[in-house]
């Protein structure tokens, strides 16, 4: 792909039938439906299809937002992204996400509902957008949720064998054979699948294997017999691509994690420093994905912090997003975790906070409308001079910022860097009100200018905070950051040295790497057949 990225607005309707479909469902969670599906968007782009990506409800606390504002699941997102297409709120018509005492945030077609809205409102948003998807597309590659075979959540399924038979979308299935027990999933799901649903399943596809797939002839013969449907491909572990993630429970399953919860780019240099980052990893964590930059930066390592476990003195604390800002503030509390912060912050340790993590280094939570809690104000842990009050107002947009150090910030984290100019976005309720000079000025929201604060910093530099989520996927910005806390350290040289033995990795880089390796392992000739496509 070259970069370009397509509306689908402003795609001509063809009078070439409507799109192709091709569905793909899984055996359960993360059994790598995003992946597969972001990798046949790509491939099918570049055989010159217009391809569009698809899932009609998304459980995830991680969100991307739309040119026009609007939010979806950061999976569909990156599937855009694979297919050449600016995301659309159309691709991910529900988002669902999680709060406390058992309540969720409903986005219907990219804004969040005033109230539940009903199922038979639900139903009617996910096959509009689909119709309007297929109106424009040559092929929508749809991604189911979960598993098919939950019996129990048969009568209220909107997102994988209802759209299937809505679609008429043949399926492929696939599994995650590094968890273990993948044959016994595949075969089970077909089994507990009614006749109508077997009928639309044409095949499978083995994920996450790591070995020689000779060795599993034998058991792909087995499961062939008894299933009467043939494994299209084992696709290998590839943790080099790995992809934004839409699920925390990544953080405990994906590339480079570890039991302590540390995650890095690879291999270090005996001998040689590390930067740690240590990452809060609290309940309601959100849009965790825009650290991945961070994590492939050689000599860094990313290390995320559960509660109860050792804050320690890393080089750097991250309080991040949150879905819900007072309830993770309280188990911060709890836990321990907010007086770990304060005694790393008061001992010389740079501490970030982004949106959620931003409000709770705040002075104060006001919340008069109870939007967050039954609580009208939750004291903040009073680390800047921010205060943040919350409506029922949710804003989303895509912004421009220019960061970099206002005059009483000449020294800590922020005060050497240089003016930068970078792309970000916001997802937030709250509205914070720094009580100083910011460092993250928002220059332009959903292209409109403006000018205003997006963040504050401790009259020192060492604290710091914004409103504005994946500044740290802007690379000048990433390095900015390392810069300065190299510098602390005083290994600079060390700094520059890695910097030119690695870059990190794009994510058209890893969509385009990702995809190679399916072509290699996935026979693209029948798939594509199934899907009803030519090859071009």
């Amino acid at each position: 792909m070259d970069g370009r990225r397509e509306s689908f607005a402003a795609m001509t309707h063809r009078s070439a039938p409507r799109a192709r479909v091709l569905m793909i469902q899984g055996t359960a969670s993360h059994a790598g439906k995003s992946t597969l599906a972001a990798a046949l968007c790509r491939l099918f782009a570049r055989d010159g299809w217009r391809v569009a990506p698809f899932k009609a409800q998304n459980i995830s606390l991680n969100a991307a937002v739309t040119r026009g504002g609007g939010e979806i699941g950061v999976a569909q997102a990156v599937q855009a992204r694979a297919a050449g297409v600016e995301p659309a709120v159309e691709m991910n018509p529900v988002l669902v996400k999680p709060a406390p005492s058992g309540r969720t945030q409903v986005i219907v077609l990219g804004r969040a509902a005033a109230s539940p809205p009903t199922r038979a409102a639900v139903w009617r948003a996910i096959a509009r957008s689909l119709d309007a998807l297929r109106a424009r597309a040559d092929l929508i590659v749809i991604e189911g949720a979960g598993s098919p075979a939950e019996v129990n959540l048969r009568r209220s399924d909107l997102t994988n064998m209802r759209i299937a038979r809505y679609a008429g979308a043949p399926v492929l299935i696939a599994g995650d054979i590094d968890r273990g027990g993948v044959f016994a999933a595949l075969a089970g799901t077909m089994a507990l699948l009614d006749r109508t649903e077997r009928a639309l399943v044409r095949g499978f596809v083995i994920n996450k294997f790591r070995g020689d797939a000779a060795a599993l002839r034998p058991a792909l013969e087995d499961l062939q017999r008894r299933t009467r449907r043939p494994v299209l491909g084992v696709v290998p572990y590839a943790p080099a691509w790995r992809l934004p993630e839409e699920d925390a429970v990544a953080l405990d399953w994906a590339g480079g994690a570890r039991r302590d919860g540390t995650r890095d780019a690879g291999a270090q240099p005996p001998g040689e420093p590390w930067l740690e980052v240590a990452i809060v990893h609290l309940p309601y964590i959100s849009n965790f994905d825009e650290f991945d930059g961070l994590e492939q930066e050689a000599g860094v390592r990313v290390r995320y912090v559960r509660p109860g476990q050792r804050l320690g003195r890393p080089d750097l604390v991250v309080l991040p997003g949150s879905k819900s800002t007072v309830a993770d503030l309280e188990v911060l509390r709890r836990s321990g975790l907010a007086e770990a912060v304060r005694d790393a912050a008061f001992a010389g340790v740079p501490v970030l906070g982004i949106c959620g993590g931003y409000q709770m280094l705040g002075r104060r939570i006001d919340d008069p409308e109870r939007v967050e809690s039954d609580r009208p104000v939750v004291e903040g842990l009073g680390l800047l001079p921010v205060a943040t009050t919350f409506g029922r107002t949710k804003r989303t947009a895509r912004v421009r910022v220019r960061v970099g150090a206002s005059p009483p910030h000449r020294g800590g984290l922020v005060g050497a860097w240089p003016e930068i100019e970078a792309q970000g976005y916001e997802i937030h309720m709250g509205r914070s009100a720094p009580g100083g000079p910011a460092w993250v000025r928002i220059l332009a929201r959903s292209g409109r200018r403006c000018d205003e604060p997006g963040g504050a910093a401790s009259p020192d530099g060492m604290i710091c905070g914004t409103s504005v989520h994946g500044l740290f996927e802007n690379p000048a910005v990433r390095h900015a950051l390392l810069e300065g806390l190299w510098a602390r350290r005083g290994v600079a040289a060390a700094a520059a040295r890695w910097r030119g033995e690695r870059r990190s990795v794009t994510l058209d880089e890893r969509l385009d790497g990702l995809a190679d390796l399916v072509a290699r392992h996935l026979d693209l000739d029948r798939v594509r057949a199934i899907a009803g496509l030519r090859r071009r």
